[in-house]
């Protein structure tokens, strides 16, 4: 059996395109949808009972990224384990067959994950953004030590991602991390001798239209995290970000006039400024009064 875990709060009508594509999948063996909400005030719950999904409610207050897909992937019953957003959709019939199957076919693959597209009309650098993380070739991840560790090499994510459970279970995801608990996961598995697949072939739409105070607030979350993901290698992983942030800005310009939409080049540099910034402070989270924490974060009821 395979699992599709889904952490829920308000999905409105993303969640019910979610649950009619997982319908929609083409797969030999028995699939299960289990729902992890955390106080949903719309229909969420009736739309999620209506697709035959097992409901497990959580107070909002217990919610973080890792806590409620380990409590999701604890009351699932597949030897394998899924996870999505409820604002993502597979393109295909075919995602969770492609997804799955390194898992079969090879033991020593911790976890799969797959494509993001952007959803239909996203803004272009919301566009580049997905294609630079990723893009149409797939990859073998490995890292025998801690030095090997960078945002190459740890990038996983539960957007779209699959593993076995029985690995899960030896590294449930951390319940106290703010953000990147898959790549926290990821590093873990792969400094125990694991490998990580990305599959492009198995792909969803999924994307955000950030303002730029809510681009400093999720940036700020992930550099808060960054230190236990993808600068879990110190100096050398910071310098291997750095290169890849210039490389990032000189193609996302370039691509902006290649492609016709030099418009965009303004409000372009002041979103990646305000990203960068967010990114940076969260990254020296450590330095910054609690209260300041609280204030440039998304989710401020975790700094406690």
């Amino acid at each position: 059996m395979i699992s599709i875990v889904i952490p829920v709060k308000d999905g409105g009508s993303a969640l019910a395109r979610c649950l009619a594509a997982i319908a929609d999948q083409q797969v030999d063996e028995e699939v299960e949808v289990v729902i992890v909400d955390s106080g949903s005030r719309d229909a969420s719950l009736e739309l999620a009972r209506q697709h035959n999904a097992r409901v497990h409610e959580i107070p909002p207050a217990e919610f973080t990224h890792g806590a409620s897909r380990n409590v999701g992937a604890a009351v699932a019953r597949g030897e394998l384990l899924v996870f999505i957003s409820q604002d993502a959709y597979p393109v295909d019939e075919h995602w969770l067959e492609r997804l799955t199957a390194p898992l079969r076919e090879q033991a020593d693959v911790g976890g799969v994950y797959g494509r993001q597209l952007p959803q239909l009309g996203a803004r272009p650098p919301e566009v580049y953004f997905l294609d630079f993380l990723y893009g149409p070739q797939a990859r073998n991840q490995r890292a025998s030590g801690v030095a090997e560790l960078s945002m190459e090499t740890t990038l996983f994510s539960n957007v779209n991602a699959a593993m076995a459970r029985t690995l899960w279970e030896r590294f449930p995801f951390a319940p106290d991390i703010i953000m990147s608990e898959d790549q926290d996961w990821s590093r873990r598995v792969m400094l125990a001798g694991y490998s990580i697949i990305y599959e492009p072939s198995a792909a969803v739409r999924h994307s955000h239209e950030y303002t730029l105070r809510s681009a400093l607030r999720r940036f700020f979350d992930s550099g808060a995290s960054a230190e236990r993901a993808y600068l879990a290698g110190a100096a050398p992983s910071r310098r291997i970000l750095r290169a890849a942030a210039w490389r990032y800005a000189r193609g996302e310009l370039y691509w902006l006039g290649r492609t016709g939409q030099r418009r965009w080049i303004p409000y372009t540099v002041v979103y990646e400024g305000v990203k960068l910034v967010g990114l940076t402070l969260g990254a020296n989270h450590r330095r910054l009064p609690l209260a300041l924490k609280r204030r440039l974060s998304a989710l401020p009821g975790f700094w406690t």
